[in-house]
């Protein structure tokens, strides 16, 4: 079930991790292959300047790319930044809303109740929807959101990676500017960017490594960012540095222009949207219907393409399924603690192939196990 390599052993198994999470191969090696020496720089991209026209050029086709995948509008700014979505949790109530204002938030799953916490001490946090009393199983309906017309923004989480729940639409927020964490489910599909003012996400399941943020952020919105705040915090002096503030994770920003390189040759988001609603179709299929050996509990309206939760009818069997799947070349398929059970994440590097290994996989071990 492993891939195999002529002459080498059996050893790449198809990574289900939720994040960090797999690159596409040839990503891997093409970076494998440039790591001591990048382009005609004579030393690796990590080792040198983020000022010297080849890193420049780098940054610049980058964003070209992830701008053409996306659509993004021109009154729209491409941000490479540092950290992770929950830095910016904290850092993004600091640059667009008042100590004395208000944002909304829209909560259906665990990174959106972190986002809640991380910002409320930089604005007044309200909780316009929850869908906690469903245990994160389905998206709040629209007609119940309790936004606040003045709000300075609405935050919301559309795919939440633990519980394995998703928007299938993009929510209408009226004048209030949309703000999104996008972190598990950009570039998986087509956007339409010009709905909201702001998306972040971290890069480390659909665009590259850990420790690298990509946001992209209306202008006008930029000239919300305080400037008492440091400026390293602050989003409109990013922008107006071209991301290159500080030192850069350079490394990650060469790794995540590989991969928007990669959609593009495999056909853009149209092409990748495509292949992740089949993988996401046979995995449920498989799962429901397996006579209720497997379940995932999330409502089928609001069921992930990504993430995809579930679980087995005794506890006791998942330490046989992970270790049996394991040996089998499955990978990182425990799920979350929150929740429990099994998690299998189909980011856009996951092959078809990958998917329909763990289907014929599951099949077996539920003949032998049920």
């Amino acid at each position: 079930m492993c891939r195999q390599r002529k002459g080498t052993p059996v050893t790449r198994g198809f990574n289900f991790s939720a994040g960090p999470a797999a690159l596409p191969e040839v990503v891997l090696r093409q970076a494998q292959a440039e790591l001591l020496e990048w382009g005609h720089a004579r030393a690796s991209v990590m080792e040198i300047s983020h000022r010297g026209r080849e890193f420049m050029e780098l940054a610049e086709a980058s964003e070209r790319d992830l701008r053409s995948l996306l659509g993004v509008p021109a009154n729209y700014r491409v941000l490479f930044l540092q950290g992770g979505a929950t830095q910016h949790f904290a850092q993004i109530p600091m640059n667009f809303a008042r100590q004395e204002g208000v944002a909304d938030y829209v909560v259906t799953g665990a990174w959106g109740e972190k986002a809640v916490r991380e910002g409320s001490p930089y604005t007044h946090v309200r909780l316009a929807a929850s869908s906690l009393e469903s245990n994160y199983t389905r998206i709040p309906p629209r007609a119940q959101w309790d936004l606040d017309p003045g709000a300075a923004y609405v935050h919301y989480t559309p795919n939440e990676t633990i519980h394995g729940v998703e928007f299938q639409d993009i929510p209408d927020t009226g004048g209030v500017p949309l703000f999104a964490d996008m972190s598990s489910d950009i570039l998986s599909r087509p956007l339409d960017v010009s709905r909201f003012g702001l998306i972040y996400a971290g890069a480390q399941k659909n665009i590259g490594a850990s420790g690298l943020v990509v946001m992209i952020v209306r202008d006008d919105l930029l000239e919300r960012c305080p400037k008492g705040i440091a400026k390293i915090l602050n989003y409109a002096e990013h922008a107006a540095q071209g991301s290159l503030l500080n030192t850069p994770n350079t490394f990650g920003w060469y790794l995540a222009a590989l991969v928007f390189r990669w959609i593009l040759a495999e056909g853009g988001l149209a092409a990748i949207g495509e292949r992740n609603r089949t993988k996401a179709a046979r995995l449920y299929a498989a799962i429901d219907g397996s006579a209720g050996f497997y379940a995932n509990h999330v409502e089928r309206s609001a069921r992930s393409w990504m993430n995809v939760p579930f679980f087995l009818p005794r506890p006791e069997l998942e330490t046989a399924f992970l270790a049996e799947s394991r040996e089998a070349g499955l990978l990182a398929l425990k799920g979350h603690k929150a929740v429990g059970g099994l998690r299998a994440s189909l980011y856009n590097a996951m092959p078809l192939a990958g998917v329909d290994a763990l289907v014929d996989f599951m099949g077996d071990f539920a003949r032998r196990h049920g």
